[in-house]
């Protein structure tokens, strides 16, 4: 495999880009649909925590295989809730916030803190799922390819 020259570096970059923002939007109707379902039978702070922990797996898988095109592995499931507990910790203040302070609609005011934490949820995933990248770099090859690598 050939190293791509820079051009294509800031082009794959825009790719990841779009793709995350893709299986965002697609995660999003995930975690707004369950937790619609979920409102009507709990707390909306328990529906949000279990719509949020529900699409953040399916959002793993989604970012490995087609945002970031890398093989999933164990070490990066187990890692990628930590680099989702920043964007849980600004959807649930800005959660709170809303409802409490703003008099928002609680049905709505999870998608308006969604908003907020889109960037940090972009970058803290890229540098868990490409172990090497950084926010201004392209995307690092795979480690390795071996059947030795754990995969999930």
């Amino acid at each position: 495999m050939t190293t791509a020259p820079s051009g294509n570096g800031r082009r794959d970059q825009l790719g990841q880009i779009f793709r995350f923002a893709l299986v965002g939007g697609v995660n999003t109707g995930t975690f707004f649909g369950i937790y619609l379902l979920l409102h009507p039978w709990m707390p909306y702070f328990a529906a949000y925590t279990l719509a949020f922990v529900l699409s953040m797996i399916g959002s793993f898988f989604m970012n490995t295989y087609f945002t970031y095109r890398t093989r999933p592995t164990w070490k990066k499931f187990l890692l990628f809730p930590l680099t989702n507990v920043t964007n849980y910790v600004i959807q649930s203040a800005g959660l709170y916030a809303l409802v409490t302070w703003a008099g928002m609609d609680t049905r709505i005011a999870p998608l308006v803190a969604a908003v907020v934490a889109i960037p940090f949820t972009f970058l803290l995933s890229r540098k868990i799922l490409i172990p090497g990248a950084g926010a201004g770099t392209g995307p690092a090859p795979e480690a390795s390819s071996s059947p030795s690598s754990s995969t999930v």
